[in-house]
């Protein structure tokens, strides 16, 4: 069997600076060889009028994955977890992401750039449940399967659009949210107020995970919440909300946080109030910076998930459903694929 090479590309730059036909800028583009002797995917014509064949030939990738960004340890850990399992299947794979969190068009751009190459899948972590609609639904008329990834895309919308998607491998956020609230619960046996720093406000994950904490909170009766607000994922709003919670409620017991990035941030707050030791802060994604605050006695917990098991299963899928030849049906309820979470304290 033919050795293959996998090529990862990042679009982080803004699109107006990227080649036409989905071309990553070289500022952003790394490669890795893959070892893998594995054969490709068999050809396989995809469910349009057209027959797609394979592009390996040409040193084309037939894969790729739009991620939010790389911009966090939790999207670089989703990228790593893809290009090992595309040397592991011995295929190719092009990786893309947007230039932020906020930048909704600019990954709208990447998807529909991507359509012109000659992808039979393409995996993707929507921004927001919605702006990557338009994409996707072209995308299926292509005859080109997508696999939604970490961000569930509003289901409704889409198959309202006439779009559908393969599968939806994500981590239980309602879970994860859970986790976090009982954690502070079993370190506070007399109770006390409590309060949430969530997401982006209609962010998917964001929601679950605030819904999975409220839940855990309200089912004890020793806890109260006191406030629950947007840091929409970034570290200066979350410092800010928390210090806010802090002056209002002298007497704030703990604070989760739907990621790692605002738990470091409400920490600041925490350790500006002079109140280390006496608010429980925990976080969730269990990047490099918030393990190390915990081993350092700071940040109090974090709820890992496993994003490099989560593009690798994408990844899976994706060729699964280009071997099988999978029916793109609007109509056709894709498949739930949860990757555990785990409770990260200190050692």
């Amino acid at each position: 069997m033919k050795k293959r090479i996998v090529s990862v590309f990042f679009a982080l730059a803004l699109f107006s600076s990227v080649l036409a036909g989905c071309t990553p800028n070289k500022a952003g583009a790394s490669s890795a060889a893959a070892s893998s002797g594995a054969s490709a995917p068999a050809e396989s014509s995809a469910p349009s009028s057209a027959a797609v064949s394979s592009t390996a030939a040409t040193g084309e990738a037939e894969y790729a994955v739009v991620l939010k960004t790389q911009a966090s340890d939790f999207w670089v850990k989703m990228k790593d977890g893809i290009v090992a399992k595309a040397n592991e299947l011995g295929i190719k794979v092009d990786v893309y992401a947007a230039q932020s969190e906020e930048d909704t068009e600019g990954q709208l751009k990447i998807l529909e750039n991507c359509l012109t190459k000659n992808y039979k899948a393409i995996g993707v972590a929507p921004l927001s449940p919605v702006n990557l609609i338009p994409g996707v639904v072209k995308a299926n008329q292509k005859g080109i399967y997508v696999m939604n990834i970490d961000e569930k895309i509003d289901m409704n919308s889409l198959k309202s659009s006439g779009g559908s998607v393969i599968g939806f491998a994500t981590t239980d956020n309602v879970q994860v949210g859970k986790k976090g609230a009982e954690y502070i619960i079993s370190k506070l046996p007399e109770g006390g107020k409590v309060a949430i720093i969530e997401g982006k406000a209609g962010n998917a994950s964001g929601e679950s995970r605030k819904q999975g904490a409220t839940d855990a909170f309200k089912a004890n009766n020793k806890f109260s919440i006191v406030g629950s607000l947007p840091g929409d994922w970034d570290r200066q709003k979350a410092l800010d909300v928390a210090t806010s919670f802090i002056q209002s409620n002298p007497d704030l017991k703990g604070i989760y946080c739907c990621n790692d990035t605002m738990a470091l941030g409400a920490l600041q707050a925490v350790i500006n109030a002079k109140k280390l030791g006496q608010i429980i802060v925990v976080g969730t994604d269990g990047d490099a910076e918030a393990v190390k605050s915990i081993n350092d006695g700071q940040l109090s917990a974090t709820v890992a998930q496993d994003p490099g098991a989560i593009g690798a299963k994408s990844l899976e899928e994706m060729v699964k459903a280009v071997k099988n030849q999978a029916k793109i049906d609007s109509n056709v309820e894709p498949a739930m694929i949860p990757i555990e979470s785990n409770l990260i304290t200190k050692k």
